[in-house]
C-alpha cells in the first residue's frame, strides 16, 4: 500500500510559530510512515525541514492577488497529481485559496489551521479570511480560537478539531540544561546572582506589550530586574521610555535569545503583557514547561492555560498598577511556594500542551478523512 502524502502550504518558511508547526507536523508525517510535502516561496527553514526527511517545492505562494492565487492553484494541482497528494494542509489565506481550488480540481482533500483572530478592517476581508474555516476539517489552535470561529463564520462544530499548540518537552525540560548554559547568559545580560528577575519574552512590538511591563517596573519597589528578551521595532521606542522612567538599571533589552531554555531559567517569574488577545501565546506554555510561574494577560487562549492561582496569575491587559502588584505577589511568596508553584505548571503542560500530543492529534484527523 502506498504512503498516504500531505502537502502543507505556507507563505514562506522564515520564522514563527507558523512555520515551526509546519516542522512538527511533517516530523510527524515521516515518523508514521506517511510522505511529508510542504510548498512555500522558501526560507532559512527548509534546511531543517528537509533533514527531517520532507520534501519541499518552491512556489511564490504569499501572492495575494486573484491572479496570483489562480495561477498558484494550478501549481499545487500539477503538484498535488504528481505527486499523489490526499491532502491538501493550508496555514495562511492566500495559500488556502491556492489550495482550496486545487483540492476541489484533483479531489484531495482540504484541511485548514485556523492560526489566529484575522483583522477585518476592510470590505470584503472577512470573505477573505473565511477560506481558513472551509476545510474538511478545521483546526483550531485553542478553545478561544474554536470560539472566534463559530462566532464569525458559522462553522458546523462537526468540522471544527481544537488542537492546542505545543512545546517540545525534549528541549524545554529543566533537567536537560546545563548550569553552564544559564551562567553564560546571565554573565552576557548582566544578571547578578541573587537578583529578583523577571521576564518578558516576545516580539518588540505595541501588543505584546513590553510598555505596560515598563511601567509597572516603575511602580514596582526593590530592586527587581526585568528582561526583555526579543527583537523587533519598538526597540528605540523603548529605550526612550526606560530613560523617562529612570530604569536604566532595573530593565535589559536582552535581544535574541538562541537558548530559550537556559533563559527562562533565569527568571524568577515570566510576564505575559499582550494587550490583544493572543491565539495561543506558545511563550507562556514554554516558560511553564521550565517551571516558571507565569503572570498573564487576562484574555485571549491564556486563560485556558495560565490557571489562577495555581500555575500563575491572570491580571487585566494595559493596567500596569495590576501587573506591578502580580509581579510583587509572585516575588515574595515563599521559595518553596513559588517552586511548587512551577512545578505544577509543568505538569499542566506536561498533561495537555506538548508537541508529542499536538502532532498526534494532527494524524488522528488527517486520519478522519476517508
Amino acid at each position: 500500500m502506498t504512503a498516504p502524502t500531505v502537502l502543507q502550504v505556507l507563505p514562506a518558511l522564515v520564522s514563527g510559530g507558523v512555520e515551526r508547526g509546519t516542522l512538527e507536523i511533517a516530523e510527524a508525517l515521516v515518523g508514521a510512515g506517511w510522505r511529508a510535502l510542504v510548498a512555500s516561496a522558501g526560507g532559512p527553514l527548509v534546511e531543517p525541514l528537509e533533514r527531517l526527511g520532507a520534501r519541499h517545492f518552491t512556489l511564490p505562494l504569499g501572492r495575494k492577488s486573484p491572479l496570483g492565487v489562480w495561477r498558484n492553484a494550478a501549481a499545487l494541482a500539477e503538484l498535488a497529481r504528481a505527486e499523489g497528494v490526499s491532502i491538501l494542509h493550508a496555514r495562511s489565506r492566500a495559500p488556502a485559496w491556492a489550495a482550496l481550488l486545487a483540492a476541489r480540481r484533483t479531489g484531495a482533500h482540504f484541511v485548514t489551521t485556523y492560526h489566529g483572530t484575522y483583522n477585518e478592517g476592510f470590505p470584503g476581508k472577512r470573505l477573505y479570511n473565511s477560506v481558513m474555516a472551509r476545510g474538511e476539517r478545521v483546526i483550531a489552535i485553542s478553545g478561544f480560537i474554536a470560539e472566534h470561529i463559530r462566532a464569525r463564520h458559522g462553522t458546523d462544530p462537526a468540522r471544527l478539531r481544537v488542537i492546542p499548540r505545543g512545546v517540545d518537552e525534549r528541549r524545554f525540560n529543566p533537567a536537560k540544561v546545563e548550569p553552564s548554559r544559564v551562567a553564560a547568559l546571565r554573565e552576557a545580560w548582566g544578571v547578578p546572582e541573587g537578583r529578583p528577575v523577571v521576564m518578558l519574552p516576545g516580539r518588540l512590538t505595541r501588543w505584546k506589550g513590553q510598555t505596560v511591563l515598563l511601567d509597572a517596573m516603575a511602580r514596582l519597589p526593590g530592586d527587581a530586574l526585568a528582561l526583555l528578551v526579543g527583537e523587533g521595532g519598538l526597540r528605540q521606542t523603548l529605550e526612550t521610555r526606560i530613560a523617562e522612567l529612570g530604569l536604566g538599571g532595573r530593565l535589559r533589552l536582552c535581544g535574541h535569545a538562541e537558548d530559550m531554555p537556559a533563559a527562562l531559567l533565569l527568571a524568577d517569574a515570566v510576564v505575559h503583557a499582550s494587550t490583544d488577545p493572543e491565539a495561543f501565546g506558545r511563550t507562556v506554555v514554554e516558560a511553564q514547561a521550565m517551571a516558571r510561574p507565569v503572570i498573564a494577560s487576562d484574555l485571549g487562549a491564556p486563560r485556558e492555560t495560565v490557571e489562577e492561582g495555581v500555575t500563575g496569575w491572570r491580571v487585566p491587559p494595559g493596567d500596569p498598577d495590576a501587573l506591578a502588584a502580580a509581579i510583587a505577589r509572585a516575588l515574595t511568596l515563599p521559595a518553596a511556594e513559588r517552586t511548587a508553584m512551577g512545578e505544577r505548571a509543568r505538569a499542566a503542560v506536561l498533561a495537555r500542551y506538548t508537541t508529542r500530543a499536538m502532532q498526534e492529534a494532527t494524524l488522528a484527523v488527517y486520519r478522519e478523512l476517508p
